[in-house]
């Protein structure tokens, strides 16, 4: 509604193009200025007739100025025409549509942020040039939108990226050769990989390694390629392998990692990552020596296989996974579930039936209060392993579990197979045994009758919302690190001439 001669803001402009058809300023004054020239009136003489100065009617033309109405009326009257006709929504003709399109394109704010000059669009511009400038400006508003990705993005690259895994069964040859030739490059004879090995990995590679007290917030490393420095903290999470964080600083390198251009690179290097540095830390040829032998014996345990090569339980875990098809023939599945019940991560292709969001996206769903991912949460013995066997709608499926610390809270970490292939495993003698019926609601979804009848309308519990419940994914080329603090680091320690 035009209601005031005052200047068009450039970031509220309407789109014309939008199903509302909203007035827009910039085809406003287009319309006004087709009808001028077709009148054959000079831009002074509409002005005269309408007892503004040019410059006024210079503004409006170019949607910089909303009129007001009565000033529109003397406008269209001036003009011949109404002001129906010149509040209409489309452009009056293709070359005004262009121009129209390449003016709101520079008053966006993704223009905006790019700092640039705009270009003035005149008439000695072809169609042709305007058509490339807009197909520029397309191809940059795609590539932010995909850079500052959504949560509903991240979830769909992660499907993508897991139903790939799944068809590889989970084991990728050519990160395993990549791991392999650096394992031999260093002379490693076989057996755990210590702290020497990997440090002798990365003069290898040409990086000395720093340790620092000031490490930006946002990482656990930093690479400076320009002087062949990685940077580490000093003080290690009691938690944590101190030799990850060296593998998985010069991982990029090893695999030719360039920028990622969206956040479903970024997840896929971060998979590339993590399974590079298990591949060094529990080397293929040794792993599956030790899990054929305990095959043979029929008794595969994740304890023993974290206890041989000095690790986390979770990495043993992981690099089972890794294994167990390619190399043992065993079909598996693998789950990190907060204490809460959500999916952290989780890996299948037994199949088990993980939940999931009507998208297939797995992380972020509540996991059966009957698995041994969530009942291991009420064992009061944490030190030894927890088995048990789940009857669910896809099948029996055996499962061995454990618990692990973080700041964020206890995690259960799981891999299971299903009961045909529980014989190679130790721990297939439990006892304990459980019912899961889910997705069926009556399963856990709901409360037990009882207990629903006497407390659903008597109860109003206080959720503990996490803080990053209502933040916005982390956009960025690498999601969650702040640059300018990596800069400013990388430029305070780099070697003085």
């Amino acid at each position: 509604m035009i209601t005031a001669d005052r200047p068009a803001p450039a970031s509220a402009t309407p789109d014309l193009d939008s199903e509302g058809g909203a007035l827009d300023a910039l085809t406003l004054g287009r319309r006004i200025r087709e009808q001028r020239i077709r009148q054959g009136l000079t831009l002074e003489q509409l002005a005269s007739a309408v007892d503004r100065a040019p410059s006024q009617v210079s503004m409006i033309e170019n949607g910089k100025r909303e009129p007001r109405l009565s000033m529109l009326r003397s406008i269209a009257l001036a003009l011949g025409t109404t002001v129906d006709d010149l509040l209409r929504t489309d452009a009056p003709n293709e070359r005004a549509g262009l121009e129209i399109a390449v003016e709101r394109a520079q008053r966006g704010p993704v223009f905006e942020a790019l700092g640039l000059p705009t270009i003035r669009v005149s008439k000695g511009q072809s169609d042709d040039t305007l058509r490339a400038i807009l197909g520029l400006h397309s191809e940059i508003e795609r590539l932010h939108r995909e850079r500052a990705a959504t949560p509903e993005e991240a979830r769909r690259a992660n499907s993508q990226l897991r139903a790939e895994m799944r068809g590889r069964d989970n084991y990728f040859a050519e990160l395993e050769q990549a791991a392999s030739a650096l394992l031999q490059a260093v002379g490693h004879a076989g057996g755990p990989v210590s702290q020497q090995t990997v440090s002798d990995m990365a003069s290898h590679l040409g990086y000395s390694l720093h340790y620092v007290h000031d490490l930006p917030h946002s990482t656990r490393s930093v690479t400076d390629k320009r002087n062949g420095r990685i940077y580490l903290p000093v003080h290690q999470s009691a938690s944590r392998d101190s030799r990850s964080p060296i593998l998985q600083a010069f991982a990029s390198h090893v695999l030719g990692h360039d920028e990622p251009g969206n956040y479903a690179d970024f997840l896929r290097q971060r998979v590339e990552t993590n399974y590079l540095t298990a591949a060094i830390l529990l080397p293929e040829k040794d792993a599956v020596k030790l899990l054929t032998e305990a095959k043979n014996l029929r008794r595969i345990s994740m304890e023993d296989l974290r206890d041989a090569f000095a690790v986390s339980y979770e990495t043993a875990a992981h690099r089972f996974t890794n294994l167990a098809t390619a190399r043992l023939a065993i079909p598996v599945h693998f789950m990190k579930v907060h204490e809460s019940g959500t999916i952290i991560k989780a890996y299948e292709n037994d199949a088990v039936r993980f939940p999931s969001d009507p998208g297939g996206a797995i992380e972020g769903t509540t996991v059966c209060r009957n698995w041994t991912a969530r009942t291991v949460f009420d064992v009061e013995d944490r030190f030894s392993p927890w088995y048990q066997y789940t009857d669910t709608t896809s099948g029996t499926f055996w499962c061995t579990s454990r618990i692990e610390k973080a700041k964020e809270g206890d995690y259960s970490v799981s891999v299971g197979v299903p009961f045909a292939h529980v014989k190679w495993f130790r721990g297939r003698e439990t006892a304990h045994r459980a019912v899961s019926r889910c997705p069926d609601e009556s399963c856990c979804r709901r409360a037990p009758g009882g207990l629903e009848e006497k407390w659903a309308d008597q109860s109003w519990p206080a959720a503990r919302t996490p803080t990053s419940l209502l933040a916005a994914l982390p956009t960025g080329s690498f999601p969650g690190v702040d640059p300018t603090e990596v800069y400013q680091f990388l430029e305070s320690h780099a070697p003085r001439a």
